[in-house]
């Protein structure tokens, strides 16, 4: 009987360990940033109220309110950020998407033995420091950088091209940034796609663009929709590439977060626009896994 319960107790207690990292590691974080999100900014240490304390559960619970979330509704600034974010990751998205699809394709259909060569050289520029990359980037895009010294060495362009603190710029940086992340997903998912199929398509008389679409892009839609997640979540809350590549107009969420953290020290409002951030990014990711439950259900 004791060996019976103790392995019963091991049982229960292999599975929850998972549960009790995410609970302490994602969801007690979650909440304490919800919590600051309904507080009131004050100019103390730390910069906001109410302050939690054992005892006073209602004065702390009275003390809450819905202030912050308020004022991202009728601010017109949180509201074009929070809409630029989102266009600029879902256009982002389909770049990367266009981009990476023929070099997952390629990588696929290359020679095995050259395979894991191409693989490395994907994940190359992982090496390096992200930072320094989007820096070199400036030194590229810049009036008298790279790409306008050879365009107009090739004499594609008459005068320089106006590139670094633009749209443009943020698009090329996230393309060149995460490009890794869309092309291994499709490559793995294209990579299972037995030639098999394609060739018994086209013995039957199915042209190369149809069997293109007919099998290819439904074997490789998983890898699709997960370099897609891993594309749209982080570009939404990106910082770094438009700080550095669009200029001080360019509007996204992540700047605006770092703004209300960092140079207002507004905590309340900071928080409040993380849970919307938060919030938009669930979405996709319930999607997924729905997309994922239903297709393990159909093939299990």
């Amino acid at each position: 009987m004791g060996k019976r319960a103790s392995r019963r107790l091991r049982d229960a207690l292999v599975p929850a360990v998972p549960f009790l990292w995410l609970g302490i590691f994602f969801l007690v974080p979650i909440l304490i940033v919800l919590k600051i999100s309904l507080s009131d900014p004050v100019a103390a240490q730390p910069p906001y109220v109410p302050v939690f304390e054992w005892g006073d559960w209602k004065g702390f619970l009275a003390a809450l309110d819905l202030e912050n979330y308020r004022v991202l509704l009728e601010d017109p600034l949180y509201r074009d950020a929070i809409l630029s974010s989102v266009y600029i990751a879902i256009t982002s998205t389909l770049l990367l998407l266009l981009v990476g699809f023929p070099i997952a394709y390629a990588m696929a259909r290359a020679a095995p033995r050259v395979r894991p060569l191409l693989v490395a050289l994907v994940i190359l520029p992982f090496w390096t420091s992200f930072l320094i990359r989007i820096y070199a980037w400036i030194g590229i895009l810049k009036a008298d950088g790279f790409l306008n010294q050879i365009l107009l060495w090739l004499g594609l362009v008459s005068e320089p091209l106006v590139l670094l603190n633009t749209q443009t710029a943020i698009f090329i940086g996230i393309v060149y940034a995460y490009l890794p992340f869309m092309v291994l997903p499709l490559y793995a998912a294209l990579e299972r796609i037995d030639p098999v199929l394609l060739e018994a398509a086209e013995d039957l008389g199915s042209p190369p663009w149809k069997s293109f679409f007919t099998i290819t892009i439904p074997l490789a839609f998983p890898g699709i929709v997960a370099g897609s997640l891993l594309c749209f979540i982080p570009a939404v809350g990106e910082f770094v590439i438009p700080d550095l590549l669009g200029g001080p107009e360019t509007l996204m969420i992540g700047r605006q977060l770092w703004s209300e953290f960092f140079s207002n020290r507004d905590w309340p409002l900071a928080s409040a626009v993380a849970i919307v951030m938060l919030i938009i990014l669930v979405g996709p990711i319930v999607a997924y896994r729905n997309f994922e439950a239903q297709r393990v259900g159909q093939h299990g």
